[in-house]
């Protein structure tokens, strides 16, 4: 595997494969595990991690300050857990592209230093 934004493609693709059924609970509960399995085997990171900042994002974007896990805000404003995956995934393609956007702005200084 490339890295997890591939394995989140394929996972979009065919949920039930790596998920064993259409759910964001099952989502987050595979990530952990794939997150738990790379540090125990000592797997170096290539990249950022894919969802660096997502939990943060996810929380700026439905105006929520708790503790909640992505995954729980998500399915709170979602009908069912197929519901919450789906919206997973659209999200999801939006704070990549955010990202994208953020880090293809140039910073110039300003010409008096200030």
């Amino acid at each position: 595997m490339d890295n997890l934004s591939e394995l989140l493609k394929k996972i979009k693709n065919k949920p039930s494969v790596y998920l064993g059924k259409a759910s964001i609970s099952c989502l987050q509960a595979f990530l952990s595990g794939y997150n738990v399995a790379q540090y125990q085997l000592g797997v170096p990171l290539k990249e950022e991690n894919a969802l660096d900042g997502f939990q943060e994002w996810i929380q700026k974007k439905f105006n929520i300050d708790s503790s909640q896990s992505w995954a729980n805000i998500i399915l709170f404003f979602s009908q069912d857990e197929r519901d919450a995956l789906n919206s997973f995934f659209e999200l999801f393609e939006e704070f990549c592209q955010s990202k994208a956007g953020e880090s293809g702005k140039v910073r110039t200084a300003h010409p008096t230093g200030i």
